[in-house]
C-alpha cells in the first residue's frame, strides 16, 4: 500500500493524515472498527463524527478512536440538520482532515456538505442501501435527491455491493463510472476467523444461549438479526412463521435486534410477537455471534438492503439463510448454493424455504459449509481494508487532473480556441454537411451518448461515416460495408471530429484528454483505468499521439491514467502540435474506429463509429 502518500505531506514533512467517518448513529461504526484500526497502522489520524452518548463513548474507549458527538436525527429534520451541518462545518474546520468518509443516508448528506464547505480535499461517500426504494411520493423525492446531493459533493462514490452500485446507476443518482465497488463488497468485511468464528465462539455456545431464552436443545430454530422494522419484512416473517407453526411443531422463532420507532411494524405483527411463547424477542445486543449459534437457518424477507451483512455474519457462522430477491441479498446469498433467495413480500416462499431447511440437516450443513467457505473467500476484513487503503492512498497523492490554476488556464484555451475553430472552420463544416448529406441523407451529424468527467453522460457529435444498411434480416451490416468513400476520406483527415468543438464549447469535452468511449465500458475499468474519467475527455489525447488504434487495449487505457497523473497546460500544448502532425502526415487515423474485444468482454463490437 503506498505508505508515501500517507506518510509524507505538505511540502514534504512528515505527518499523519487526519481521517474522519461521519455516520448519523454511533452503531454504524461498529462495523468500521476494524478498518479504523488498519487505518491507524498506516499512520492515520482516525477520527469519527457520530451523535453524542455512552455508546460513541465506549467506541472511542475500545478501540482508542478519537470521538466528537454531534447530534443528528434519522428523521426529516430541518433546523436539527442545519444546526447540525454548523457543527460538523466547526469540528472539520478544527480538524482540518484530508480525508472525510460519510456513511448514508443522513451522515453522508450532513457530511459531504460540510467536507465541501470546510475545503476538504478528500470526499468519500459510501452508499449502505437505497433508503428510497421502499418509499414513496414526496418522501421518496427527498429521498433521492439527498443521495444525489451527497454524490455530487464526493469525490468519489462507494457502494457496498454490485447490485446497489447498478440500483444507484439505473435510478439516476450517480453515474455508474462514479461507482466503486472495494473488493467483493461490504463495509469492513466479516471478522470470520475471529468474532464471527464458530471454533472461537465455542461448542457451548448454542446451549447456553438457547438455555437463557428457554428453548430446548433439541429444538429447531429461526433467526432474524436486525432492527425491527417494517422493511425488514417483519409481517411476512410472522406470516411465515404462523404457516410453518402448523407443520413443525417443535419449531422456535428467535428474534434479535431493537423496535425501529421510524419504521415500525404493524400492531398486529407486534401483537402476534408478544403473545407467542415460542417466539422469543432479544433487544439490542453488542455481539450477536451466540445468537446465530443457537439458530439453525437465517430468515431475512427484507423489501430492501445495500448488502445483508447480517447474512454474511451469519455465512460466517456456518448457518444458511433465506432472504428476498432484493438488491444486497443477491450479493450476499448464492441462491441454492450458501442459502435461497425468494421473492419479496411472499410469505408462503419464505414458509416453503426455510421448512425445506428444518426437515433436511444435510442441507442445512451443506449450504452453511458454503457460506462460511465464500465468506473466508471473498469478504475477509483484509480485502477490504487493503482496497481501502489503495482508495485512500490514491486520494492523497496529487490531485488529478491538474491544479485549479492549471484547470482554469486549460478550459480558458478550450473556450477560445474551440470558439475560434467554429468560426475559421466554418465554411468546411458546412462544405463537409452538404456533402454528408448528398452522399448519405440525413441526418448529418451522428450522436451518441458517451460518459464525461466522472462518468456523467453526454451526446457526442461528429459527422456521420456510415450509411444506413441492413441485411435480409433486419439486422445492420458489418461496419466495413456500410462506410463510404466519403466516410473513409472524413477518418482520414479527421474531418468527422470537427463538430465536437461544439463539445468543447460546452464544456462537456476538452481539446486534449482521454477519448470519450462507451457506456457500457464502464463497470469494466479497473481502478487505475477508471482514473481517465477524473478529467474532461478529449478530441485527442495521449494515446492518440503515441499510436492511436494501432495501440492495443490495455497500453492506451495506461496512457489515458498517465495523462491524467501529469496534465499540465506545456503537455497539452505538445498534445495537439503532435497530433495535427499525425492528421496533416494521415497516420493513425480512425480515432474511434475501436473494439473492445481485447479489453474486457469478448465481441462488444465497435467504438459507436457512424
Amino acid at each position: 500500500m503506498g505508505r508515501a502518500a500517507v506518510e509524507a505531506r505538505r511540502g514534504g514533512e512528515r505527518a499523519r493524515p487526519v481521517l474522519v467517518h461521519i455516520t448519523t448513529v454511533p452503531e454504524t461504526l461498529d462495523f468500521l472498527a476494524g478498518q479504523a484500526a488498519a487505518m491507524r497502522s498506516l499512520g492515520y489520524e482516525v477520527h469519527a463524527i457520530a451523535a453524542p452518548g455512552s455508546r460513541l463513548d465506549a467506541f472511542a474507549r475500545r478501540h482508542g478512536i478519537r470521538c466528537h458527538g454531534v447530534s443528528m436525527s434519522r428523521r426529516m429534520d430541518p433546523l436539527g440538520d442545519l444546526r447540525a451541518l454548523w457543527r460538523l462545518w466547526r469540528t472539520l474546520r478544527r480538524l482540518r482532515p484530508a480525508i472525510v468518509h460519510a456513511h448514508s443516508p443522513k451522515g453522508g448528506l450532513l457530511g459531504m456538505i460540510a467536507a465541501w464547505a470546510a475545503r476538504v480535499p478528500a470526499r468519500v461517500y459510501t452508499l449502505h442501501g437505497l433508503p428510497m426504494a421502499t418509499a414513496i411520493g414526496w418522501r421518496r423525492r427527498v429521498l433521492r435527491w439527498s443521495d444525489r446531493i451527497s454524490c455530487a459533493m464526493a469525490t468519489r462514490c462507494l457502494c457496498v455491493s454490485p447490485s446497489l452500485r447498478e440500483a444507484v446507476a439505473a435510478e439516476g443518482i450517480c453515474p455508474a463510472g462514479r461507482l466503486e465497488v472495494l473488493a467483493s463488497g461490504s463495509i469492513g468485511g466479516v471478522d470470520a476467523r475471529g468474532r464471527f468464528d464458530p471454533t472461537v465462539v465455542g461448542p457451548g455456545a448454542r446451549n447456553s444461549a438457547r438455555r437463557r431464552l428457554g428453548i430446548p436443545e433439541s429444538a429447531r430454530v429461526i433467526g432474524f438479526v436486525g432492527r425491527v422494522a417494517r422493511d425488514k419484512g417483519i409481517a411476512e416473517l410472522l406470516h411465515a412463521w404462523g404457516i410453518l407453526r402448523r407443520f413443525v411443531p417443535d419449531i422456535h422463532l428467535l428474534i434479535v435486534g431493537p423496535m425501529e420507532p421510524n419504521d415500525p411494524i404493524p400492531a398486529d405483527t407486534a401483537e402476534a410477537i408478544v403473545n407467542d411463547d415460542r417466539v422469543h424477542l432479544v433487544g439490542q445486543i453488542d455481539d450477536p455471534a451466540p445468537y446465530y449459534s443457537a439458530i439453525d437457518v437465517v430468515a431475512l424477507p427484507s423489501h430492501r438492503e445495500g448488502l445483508g451483512q447480517v447474512l454474511l455474519e451469519a455465512a460466517a457462522m456456518g448457518r444458511p439463510a433465506v432472504a428476498s430477491r432484493v438488491v444486497g441479498c443477491v450479493d450476499a446469498v448464492l441462491d441454492g448454493v450458501t442459502g435461497t433467495l425468494v421473492p419479496a413480500g411472499d410469505a408462503k416462499a419464505l414458509a416453503g424455504a426455510l421448512r425445506a431447511y428444518l426437515k433436511d440437516p444435510a442441507l442445512r450443513l451443506e449450504h452453511g459449509a458454503a457460506a462460511r467457505a465464500r465468506v473466508l473467500r471473498d469478504f475477509s476484513p483484509e480485502r477490504v481494508h487493503e482496497a481501502t487503503a489503495a482508495l485512500y492512498d490514491r486520494l492523497l497523492q496529487r490531485p488529478r487532473g491538474g491544479s485549479g490554476c492549471t484547470l482554469a488556464i486549460k478550459r480558458a484555451m478550450d473556450v477560445i480556441l474551440s470558439a475560434t475553430g467554429l468560426v475559421v472552420l466554418a465554411p468546411v463544416m458546412l462544405a463537409v454537411a452538404i456533402a454528408v448529406g448528398l452522399a448519405m441523407g440525413r441526418p448529418v451529424l451522428f450522436r451518441q451518448v458517451r460518459p464525461g468527467r466522472g462518468g456523467r453522460p453526454f451526446v457526442l457529435y461528429k459527422f456521420r461515416t456510415m450509411r444506413d444498411a441492413h441485411g435480409p434480416g433486419g439486422e445492420p451490416l458489418p461496419d466495413a460495408d456500410r462506410l463510404t468513400s466519403l466516410g473513409a476520406f472524413l477518418r482520414r483527415s479527421s474531418l468527422d471530429e470537427l463538430p465536437q468543438l461544439w463539445n468543447v464549447l460546452k464544456g462537456d469535452m476538452s481539446l486534449v484528454g482521454p477519448r470519450p468511449l462507451l457506456l457500457e465500458y464502464l463497470p469494466h475499468y479497473d481502478d487505475r483505468q477508471r482514473t481517465r474519467h477524473d478529467v474532461r475527455p478529449g478530441i485527442t489525447g495521449l494515446a492518440q499521439v503515441h499510436g492511436r488504434n494501432e495501440l492495443p487495449w490495455d497500453l492506451r487505457l495506461e496512457l489515458d491514467a498517465r495523462y491524467v497523473e501529469r496534465v499540465s497546460i506545456r503537455h497539452d500544448l505538445a498534445i495537439l502540435v503532435r497530433t495535427a502532425m499525425k492528421v496533416v502526415r494521415g497516420s493513425g487515423v480512425a480515432l474511434d474506429a475501436i473494439r473492445f474485444d481485447d479489453f474486457a468482454h469478448r465481441g462488444a463490437g465497435t467504438g459507436g463509429r457512424a
